[in-house]
């Protein structure tokens, strides 16, 4: 089970039977509005309050990485395009939607709505 706090820190607790274990797998310094794990379960991407988006994965246990920026506009949502995790989608709070390729935080194409969005 991953979880995050308002303070920003990713934990994973890992439950067996009646008895469980906490671990702090990454402290972002800013709070996380969601959390979405890739199709596969190899990437998991976290949203900021401030619009910043992070990939974090969970089987090499290291820092969670900085994948997007908030620049004008923060990124509001974000997910993965299936099938696999190579490409993601956000969308920020004036209404741009954005295709990314994770590897490189390359964009690769953009839609204006001309709406502002809300969650």
């Amino acid at each position: 089970l991953y979880f995050s706090a308002q303070e920003g820190i990713l934990f994973f607790y890992h439950i067996k039977s009646l008895q469980y274990e906490m671990k702090i797998c990454a402290d972002i310094l800013q709070p996380i509005s969601s959390l979405i794990f890739s199709p596969d379960y190899t990437v998991l991407l976290l949203v900021t309050d401030q619009g910043t988006v992070y990939t974090y994965k969970p089987a090499h246990s290291g820092e969670a990485v900085k994948l997007l920026d908030a620049c004008s506009s923060c990124f509001l949502a974000a997910d993965f395009l299936t099938p696999g995790n190579k490409y993601c989608v956000s969308v920020t709070i004036s209404g741009e939607v954005q295709v990314w390729f994770l590897e490189d935080a390359t964009c690769l194409s953009k839609l204006n709505l001309d709406i502002e969005v809300r969650i």
